[in-house]
């Protein structure tokens, strides 16, 4: 008998037309901070006044290096496989139908990355912090859409893993954590503008809805399929 909802999916918000507004909202915030970005307007001028004075800051370097290097493809990627290759075995060991599913539209959801964010830098060209070689190409952050990608997707497929909502709610907590200190050690570096990462946050923040949309749209098929057939 199918049940009114997958515990094993990652979960879209019940609430009618909010993953809507919430793509809508990352969509008009992306284009806004573009926009300025490409028309070097004010909010691009405090973005590089700040960025100087973080990179001027006495924050340990070493740290931040380290963090920034958790944006890595060689880091974030291996993590989310491992993830992938353990949710996909802990699914299939339960008998859960389309046990792939969820690995699945995670892995494509990383793929969407590079193909996103690289035409993405050819098309605006902006210039990087003061010691970046090349002329343009820094917005937005590849590192940090990896890392976001990554790390969240990665947590979306643990959640439903959890049953404590303490468990579920420190691991939120800790997957945005760790975003923001990459991001952090990505502008404290100097390897990128603090508008760039934010602008990677928006975007892999859009793809991560999308994946989870799609994982509850593909179950719910699924759901209505088995209702439908007899014996279910």
């Amino acid at each position: 008998m199918a049940t009114s909802q997958d515990p094993h999916s990652p979960r879209a918000d019940a609430t009618p037309g909010r993953p809507a507004l919430s793509l809508t909202s990352c969509a008009l915030l992306f284009a806004l901070l573009t926009w300025q970005v490409v028309a070097e307007g004010p909010l691009r001028a405090a973005d590089e006044r700040a960025g100087r004075a973080l990179v001027g800051s006495r924050i340990p370097g070493r740290a931040a290096e380290f963090l920034a290097d958790l944006g890595n493809i060689t880091v974030a990627v291996p993590v989310l496989a491992a993830v992938i290759a353990y949710v996909s075995w802990h699914l299939r060991r339960a008998g859960t139908f389309r046990w792939w599913l969820p690995g699945l539209a995670a892995a494509v959801t990383m793929a969407c990355v590079p193909a996103l964010v690289a035409p993405l830098k050819s098309l605006i060209t902006r210039p990087g912090p003061p010691g970046m070689t090349g002329e343009g190409g820094f917005y937005p952050s590849g590192h940090a859409a990896t890392a976001l990608v990554a790390y969240g997707a990665a947590a979306l497929l643990l959640l439903p893993l959890l049953h404590s909502a303490y468990g579920r709610r420190e691991l939120v907590i800790g997957c945005a954590l760790l975003n923001v200190a990459i991001g952090f050690g990505l502008v404290r570096q100097g390897y990128h503008w603090p508008l760039d990462v934010v602008a990677s946050w928006l975007l892999s923040a859009m793809l991560l809805q999308g994946m989870v949309l799609v994982v509850a749209r593909l179950s719910r098929s699924t759901r209505r399929s088995s209702s439908r057939t007899p014996g279910c």
